[in-house]
């Protein structure tokens, strides 16, 4: 893999991850439009790197929201060990079991399926449909629910629906952030609950895949360039939500998938 396929993937990767648009639509299209997938070398070396570049994005998390992780943490000991609850331990344990049943539903789809559904229409598929349901859902649901008020009937339902991410197009922010606008969760909660909930499934993903990762310069250049532009991504969408709406990714989503549909009718 060269070191310009592997920026501009970390960039990719870095901008879609964390918006509802489906990083892994993204990282699959790219390299098929741009002809990539036509070089046995790049297709052996981008095995495992695509788990690599969400590293990056989970390093994001991580930094961005450090001091919440270490609240969370402390909260959710504090729960067990001292008996004191608090909203951070409430929310600490609500995401464990919420990652639970979604990664492991998750992991077995995604283990026998995923080599069957990289398909470019099948992706297109995923990305007008799920970008269809995020409109009518964020158009018609209620914004009741603030993060720190979210129940554990919420928290796990948007957990398990992690599990439909297997599907390049779905999206796993964009099914998650779906889910808790059906059930009334603000759009900002929304969002800020998605990350937090992507980061275990994500670095478990990153610790299974590890024994895969070439730690080469595009390796490198990939993590970093998705790390940067993650930060960014995170900070703009939070204070994007505050007043807009996913109407517009959901725009985008469709958009997107005509054009991919559009490309294999003239290929």
């Amino acid at each position: 893999m060269e070191v310009y396929q592997s920026l501009i993937l970390g960039i990719v990767q870095g901008l879609t991850e964390l918006l509802p648009i489906s990083s892994s639509a993204h990282l699959n299209i790219i390299p098929w439009l741009f002809g990539w997938t036509n070089n046995p070398l790049f297709n052996l070396a981008f095995e495992g790197f695509d788990v690599a570049l969400h590293f990056g994005t989970l390093l994001a998390i991580g930094i961005y929201f450090f001091k919440d992780w270490l609240q969370l943490i402390k909260g959710g000991y504090e729960q067990v060990i001292k008996k004191k609850k608090s909203t951070e331990g409430r929310m600490f344990w609500y995401i464990v079991l919420a990652t639970i049943p979604g990664g492991i539903i998750g992991f077995i789809l995604d283990k026998y399926l995923e080599g069957a559904l990289t398909k470019p229409l099948i992706i297109a598929i995923a990305l007008i449909v799920m970008g269809i349901i995020l409109y009518v859902v964020d158009k018609k649901s209620k914004s009741v629910t603030d993060y720190e008020n979210m129940t554990l009937k919420q928290t796990f339902l948007i957990g398990l629906s992690q599990a439909l991410a297997f599907i390049p197009g779905v999206s796993r922010s964009g099914v998650t952030m779906t889910t808790a606008r059906l059930m009334g969760v603000k759009r900002e909660s929304a969002a800020r609950y998605s990350f937090m909930l992507s980061a275990p499934i994500v670095l478990a993903a990153t610790v299974f895949k590890a024994k895969d990762f070439v730690f080469n310069v595009p390796f490198f250049v990939g993590v970093l360039a998705s790390f940067i532009v993650g930060i960014f991504v995170i900070k703009f969408l939070l204070n994007y939500l505050k007043k807009g709406s996913f109407k517009w990714f959901a725009v985008y989503r469709v958009i997107l998938g005509l054009i991919i549909i559009a490309v294999l009718f003239i290929k």
